[in-house]
Formats: structure tokens, C-alpha cells, sequence
């Protein structure tokens, strides 16, 4: 190690970061300062990666967790030769991929980060997917976050021997003194508990960096580094109230005057050796699930059951799936990938943040991730599922147990918000099948596309209504027509299309007739079948089970004439109680409809 060169490099790195942070007029140099001399001997002596090609599977990687740190991220490969200066002083510009906080607009950016807490989840996720080393730099702020220790949980759980946590104690967060100042012990011991093997350093000192990188271990390791925010500037070291502060032009030729004579040209002499091969997917023969009925109505089946079948058939077509589960694996019926290819699997337990992290770590090794548990469970993971859009990730989410039709378990357990949560996502696709056949179906086109998608699934059994050999394209719906006259068009998903088919029979019987849509598809939605029911029938009337903010009706093309939804207060109660104390079962629909007739 030549500490000489480093002292160098850390002076260049130093300049780039409050030219570039001046130049933009905004950003974070004092929270970059702080990280320099860490990153800067972790990428000269130990971080092995292609500079050609960010997606070689055998790349080490490194994910900025604090991602306000950006300054000091992009200097890196400026030295490293990626960026030239000229990249820098278009830092925080519309036209520049180098953002604020990173994305993938810059392609050595492993995920977004900037939302804070998420770095190391996405990290646990590359090193179960088969990334030779994965480095993590956080900052002692965001060790406040309760998903930062579900990360570090999992990680000691599956003792993942290729994480290497970096957390830069500089003791200040944005608006006062961090949870524990520089009481670097306290995170030491933390960490240790959880069963990590730690090394606690001088997070400016060359010699206590390189010996903490050298270390064999055999366990998740993280590197604890007492540093001081705004480091190499005197005005700047230690100094509270520079958060998310820029300098002047007078205060930055002060500071660059304090560094002296930089060599501007210095590059990172680092050593891009790539050794050993990616991971080859292990694929068994499945073990006996059963098969679906082929016969329309021949009996009660749940949509959950059928998706976690789906996925076991899907396996073989696409070696790279892996699901995540939050130990909810027998309700959601992902067991029997467990069962049947258990390489393909892994258990998360409750830790539904981690496991969107996770998630996006194991996508970026080139898998397709599913993740599944209930629906309701999954919006405490909504900042984490829309980074992973943020991130341009590809992620399957499956939500079951949604609505008030799951009954007796109450209101914590029903999903409620999901479609509006996932609707509101850029770019994302959003399903809810009520049928098994249809829940295959759509599962097979899903594992095939990109970006964020959900599949809403339903937990009670219910009538077979399509056979194997129907079609349900992405954006498409199903139209049930009545024999009668169609005065009314009803729109329904999942458990609302079979109550919407009791009704349609029921009004049948006293000669009224209404079409039925089977909306299946919410995210992209059908508008042509709708605007058409709309003009041929004297209106739509919506029915879901779920709250009316976000849900099916607002996705309709058109107004509907009544829009019947989750409005009251749930509480426990059998399926069919709750559904109409909801009024939004089969007899609410035929008494709306008769009200509506009436006013003809």
C-alpha cells in the first residue's frame, strides 16, 4: 500500500467533490468528505470489477447506501477513468445521468439510493445471488432505519461471508448530532450481536483501512469508521449546520487553497483482476402439487393456491426465478416451490422491507424475483417498492389475502390500499385474477415482462370460471353477456366478478339483464371493452373489494354511475357477512341495479 499515492488521490477526490457540489450549487460535500479516504483504498486495493462492462456477473460491488454521498461516488470513477471532469461540472444538471443521489441513468450504479436504509438490503440480496464481494457504505444517520437491522438479521442468518458493511460514523446527521454520535462501540457491539464479525477504525487513517479490508472472515463483516463530516477543510471538519450546504465560490477557493497543490490527473491504479464463474442454477425435478380442474364450475378453488402452483410450473422455463417469502409461504402456497425446487426459495420471514431489497439486489445479479406475501403486509414496504422503480428493477409482488372477503382474521390482515399503492407506480403492471386458470395464465405472461408488476390473490376458494385453453392478454378483460336485454354494465376483479354473476343471475330472473367485465386487468386497463359497455349499456356500475381511493373505479376510462367499494370500518365476520356489510356483494348489486332500473 502506498500511503503517499493515497494522500494524493484523497486530495484530488477532495477538490472534485467541492468544485463539483459549487459548480452545481447544490448537494452534499461535507457528507462526502467524511468517506473519502475509506473509498478511496477499498476502490485502488480491493474492489475488482470490469470498467467495460458494469454487468459482468463477476464484478465486486459497491452500493452507496447514502446515497447523498453521490459527490464523492462519482469522483471515483472519474479516477477510476469512466468520467472525465468535464462529466463533474454537469453534476445535478437535466441533461447529466450523474443525479442528486445515484440511479441507473449512471450504469455503475448498482440501485437508487437516497432513500435511506435500503442500501444494505439490496446488498444481502447481490450476495445471495452469487456477487463475489458486495461493499456497502452507510452512514451512521441512516442506522436509525429498522431496515437497516432486518439486512443486517438476514445476513448474519444466511452468514454471508461476501457482504462487507462500511459505515462512516461522522457523527452528524442533517439537522443535529446522529442517534449516538461517535460512539463507534455502540455499533461495533450491535453488529456483533447479530453475529457479524467487525473491525472498528480511524475512517482517515490508510494503514487502519487497508488492514480492516485485509481481514479473513468468515461471516458478514462491517468496517466502523469514526470519521468527521466535512474532513480536509478547517472550516467544514466537524461542523454542525453544513448539511445538504454548498460552498461559495469565496469559501470554496479557501477550502481549495487548504488542500494546496492537487494533481489533477491522478487516476486509481486499482487491480481489475475477475476470477472464478457465475453461479449455475440449480434445477431439480418438482415434487407432486397437484393439477388444476379442467372443468369449468367443477369445484371451489382459491387463486392463491393456483398461483403458488403456477410458479412451480414456471421454474423450468426460467431457471433465474427466485422467490422471497415473509414467512407466509403456507398461506400463499409459495411451499411448493420450497418443496419441489428448494434452491429457488428463500425465507425471509416478517421483514417485508427487506425482502423488496433483497429483491432488487438479486434482480441486479440477473434473476427474476417474486415476492409474496399478503397483501396488506406489503405497504409497509411501499418506499422500498418504489425505489425498485425508481431503480428501473424488474420485480414480481404477489398480495394475497386482499379485501374483507378473507373474513374472520380482521381488518390488520386485509388488504385494502394495494391496487391504489401499485397503480401509482411508474410503469407498473397490476392484475387480479378470480379465476385459477386465469391466475396461470396471467403468471406466465408476467414472468416474461419487465418492470414492477402485481398480482393480487384472493384466499378463499371460489367457482372455476374459464378453462385451461382461455386467453387473458396483459390490458385485456373477459365479458360475461346476459341473455336479456343488457341494461347495465357491471365491473368487477377477483372476488367481485363472482358476486357480480350471482347478481347478474338473480336479476335475470326478474328480467333484467346485465353485462359483466371481468377487469383482471387494472394496470393497464381495457378501455376499449369499458367505453363500449359504456355506450351500449346505460352505464357502469363498479363493485370492488377495496377502498374506493386508488382502486378500480378511479382507473376506469369513464365515470362509473355507481361505484360500490370498502367504505366502512372492517371487522371480523365470515366472507359473505363482510361482503355485505360492505354492499359490495351479490345482493347489494341486484338492489343498485333495480334502484338505477327504476329511475329509466
Amino acid at each position: 500500500m502506498d500511503t503517499t499515492y493515497l494522500s494524493k488521490l484523497a486530495a484530488a477526490i477532495r477538490r472534485d467533490i467541492l468544485v463539483m457540489t459549487t459548480k452545481a450549487g447544490s448537494g452534499h460535500p461535507t457528507s462526502s468528505l467524511s468517506a473519502v479516504e475509506l473509498m478511496a483504498v477499498l476502490f485502488s486495493y480491493v474492489l475488482r470489477f470490469d470498467t467495460q462492462n458494469p454487468q459482468n456477473p463477476l464484478n465486486d460491488r459497491i452500493i452507496f447506501s447514502k446515497g447523498h454521498a453521490s459527490p464523492l461516488f462519482y469522483s471515483l470513477y472519474r479516477r477510476v477513468g469512466i468520467l472525465s471532469s468535464e462529466d463533474l461540472m454537469k453534476y445535478r444538471t437535466f441533461d447529466s445521468p450523474l443525479e442528486g443521489h445515484p440511479t441507473p441513468r449512471f450504469p455503475f450504479t448498482e440501485a437508487a439510493t437516497g432513500s435511506l436504509g435500503q442500501g444494505l438490503a439490496i446488498g444481502v440480496g447481490e450476495a445471495i445471488a452469487g456477487a463475489p464481494m458486495v461493499y456497502v457504505l452507510l452512514g451512521d444517520g441512516e442506522m436509525a432505519e429498522g431496515s437497516v437491522w432486518e439486512a443486517v438479521a438476514a445476513a448474519s442468518f444466511y452468514r454471508l461471508h461476501n457482504l462487507v458493511a462500511i459505515v462512516d460514523v461522522n457523527g452528524l446527521g442533517q439537522s443535529q448530532q446522529t442517534m449516538y454520535g461517535h460512539d463507534v462501540i455502540v455499533y461495533q457491539k450491535r453488529f456483533e450481536a447479530f453475529g457479524w464479525e467487525t473491525a472498528v477504525v480511524d475512517g482517515h487513517n490508510f494503514e487502519e483501512i487497508y488492514e480492516a479490508f485485509q481481514k479473513h472472515h468468515d461471516a458478514p463483516y462491517a468496517i466502523i469508521a469514526k470519521t468527521l463530516k466535512g474532513k480536509g477543510v478547517s472550516f467544514l471538519e466537524g461542523k454542525d449546520g453544513w448539511h445538504g450546504k454548498t460552498l461559495s465560490e469565496d469559501d470554496l477557493q479557501r477550502a481549495l487553497n487548504e488542500l494546496g497543490a492537487v494533481d489533477d490527473e491522478i487516476v486509481i491504479s486499482a487491480q481489475r483482476l475477475l476470477v472464478g464463474k457465475p453461479p449455475s442454477a440449480d434445477i431439480r425435478s418438482p415434487s407432486e402439487v397437484g393439477s388444476l380442474p379442467s372443468a369449468v364450475g367443477s369445484q371451489l378453488y382459491s387463486t392463491r393456491k393456483a398461483f403458488g402452483e403456477a410458479l412451480v410450473s414456471l421454474v423450468l422455463s426460467y431457471p433465474d426465478i427466485l422467490v422471497f417469502d415473509g414467512d407466509t409461504k403456507n398461506s400463499t402456497y409459495t411451499e411448493f416451490v420450497a418443496k419441489s425446487y428448494p434452491s429457488h426459495f428463500l425465507e425471509l420471514f416478517i421483514a417485508e422491507q427487506l425482502m423488496v431489497g433483497v429483491a432488487i439486489g438479486a434482480w441486479k445479479m440477473g434473476k427474476k424475483p417474486v415476492v409474496s406475501t399478503f397483501a396488506a403486509f406489503l405497504t409497509r414496504a411501499f418506499d422500498q417498492i418504489r425505489m425498485a422503480s425508481v431503480s428501473q428493477a424488474s420485480v414480481l409482488f404477489n398480495g394475497s389475502h386482499a379485501g374483507v372477503s378473507i373474513g374472520q382474521d380482521g381488518a390488520s390482515q386485509m388488504g385494502l390500499e394495494d391496487i391504489a399503492m401499485f397503480r401509482s407506480v411508474l410503469g407498473s403492471t397490476v392484475v387480479y385474477p378470480s379465476d385459477p386458470h386465469q391466475t396461470h395464465a396471467l403468471l406466465h405472461s408476467l414472468i416474461a415482462m419487465d418492470g414492477i408488476r402485481y398480482v393480487r390473490t384472493t384466499r378463499g376458494e371460489t367457482p372455476i370460471l374459464y378453462s385451461p385453453d382461455d386467453a387473458f392478454p396483459i390490458g385485456g378483460s373477459k365479458t360475461f353477456h346476459a341473455s336479456l336485454p343488457e341494461v347495465f354494465t357491471v365491473v368487477g376483479a377477483g372476488i367481485t366478478v363472482h358476486e357480480a354473476l350471482a347478481a347478474q343471475r338473480m336479476l335475470a330472473e326478474e328480467g333484467i339483464g346485465v353485462r359483466v367485465i371481468d377487469c383482471y386487468s387494472i394496470k393497464p386497463i381495457d378501455e376499449e371493452t369499458i367505453w363500449t359497455a359504456a355506450k351500449e349499456t346505460k352505464g357502469i356500475i363498479v363493485v370492488e373489494d377495496h377502498y374506493p381511493e386508488g382502486g378500480i373505479g378511479e382507473a376506469l376510462p369513464v365515470k362509473p354511475i355507481a361505484h360500490l367499494a370498502v367504505r366502512k370500518p372492517p371487522h371480523s365476520g365470515k366472507p359473505q357477512e363482510l361482503l355485505a356489510y360492505e354492499e359490495i356483494d351479490r345482493n347489494t348489486i341486484v338492489a343498485t341495479v333495480k334502484r338505477l332500473y327504476s329511475s329509466i
